[in-house]
């Protein structure tokens, strides 16, 4: 039985509870959060007992029995509670990104190694169905040698998005907390790992990042424009765009992602991921003068939540690798990191 604490009980908690709560593999036995309230809400939900309810990680940390600490707290928290955690001798999976810088990274590596324990960094994107299916579809040749790959990531509205109370966001909007800017660095995270999945890690990246107030203290790192240089003459692109009155079908954030992938014989199209626009299929192919729908792909955001974390109870009952291994988190933020440093310099960054 794999037992796990897990660290900020905010509103991304509950998708990341959910396998834990159904495999017969884990059972959450522990939380912590700041706010006491919030933390006795979601122990009551998880079945955790008052004696697992904690205000300070250290708390937590303490529990000889156990196994793995969940950390999903604000983006400069990732740092110090990981290495907090390894020295208690605890896995850890931390979620994305890493940490704000790759000085961190390599701390938080060297940590891990130190005390035999697991590093695992939370990209969930990589286990949604329609993605899986798209890399299953490349690896059998369908689209030949992959070129080039196209992201587009739209934010809206919707009425029947989930709730996010007002501190879950705000820090977000401050680079200090949150490393960049909510859309490009914190969600960007996804689609550069999209990216480093289909492509692998670019040689150069340019950026442009612009700028759009919601309100007095609160910007939008957008719209975005971030060009990917990967090896073997191979290219890519992000585009990031905010339509505050458009609608977008979603049970969770009002974003719809896009994502084209041409290769020397064939194209892929995967549609949707938080929310969708339009009635289109989850996965598009065209080859030979055809087209391929798939269209019985499961396509709920949450199922890339639960694929992640059954990942990584295999992982560790097997003594596997986990996907994200601490070593390709730090790719990815370094990916990250290039596309800031362009854009505050107006010119393309080695990665």
């Amino acid at each position: 039985m794999l037992r796990v604490g897990i660290v900020g009980t905010g509103r991304i908690s509950d998708l990341h509870a959910i396998e834990y709560l159904q495999n017969k593999r884990a059972q959450i036995v522990a939380v912590c959060d700041t706010d006491r309230d919030r933390a006795e809400s979601r122990a009551a939900a998880w079945g955790v007992p008052s004696s697992g309810i904690f205000s300070h990680h250290h708390e937590l940390l303490a529990l000889p029995d156990l196994d793995l600490v969940e950390i999903l707290l604000p983006h400069h928290l990732h740092h110090p509670v990981s290495l907090d955690a390894f020295a208690a001798g605890k896995h850890v999976s931390v979620q994305k990104p890493m940490a704000l810088s790759l000085a961190q990274a390599n701390e938080m590596l060297a940590a891990a190694a130190a005390a035999s324990k697991v590093l695992r960094v939370y990209e969930n994107f990589l286990f949604y169905p329609p993605v899986t299916r798209a890399q299953e579809l490349i690896d059998a040749g369908e689209i030949g040698d992959p070129l080039t790959i196209r992201i587009k990531s739209n934010a809206g509205f919707s009425p029947n998005a989930w709730h996010v109370p007002l501190a879950s966001w705000a820090w977000r909007f401050d680079p200090e907390t949150c490393g960049g800017g909510p859309l490009v660095f914190d969600d960007g995270h996804h689609k550069f790992a999209l990216a480093w999945h289909f492509m692998g890690l670019a040689e150069e990246v340019h950026a442009w990042i612009g700028k759009m107030e919601l309100m007095p203290g609160r910007i939008l790192d957008t719209p975005a424009i971030v060009s990917w240089k990967f090896p073997d003459n191979r290219l890519g692109s992000m585009e990031v765009v905010y339509s505050p009155q458009l609608e977008i079908e979603t049970r969770h954030y009002a974003q719809d992602d896009r994502v084209e992938i041409t290769g020397t014989r064939g194209v892929l199209w995967i549609n949707g991921g938080h929310g969708r626009l339009a009635d289109a299929p989850p996965l598009i192919l065209y080859r030979d003068g055809k087209t391929r729908i798939f269209d019985d792909l499961p396509v709920a955001w949450e199922l890339s939540f639960v694929h992640a974390t059954r990942h990584l109870i295999d992982a560790l009952e097997n003594g596997d690798p986990p996907r994200l291994t601490g070593a390709e988190g730090r790719d990815i933020l370094r990916f990250l990191l290039a596309a800031q440093q362009s854009a505050r310099e107006g010119q393309a960054v080695t990665v």
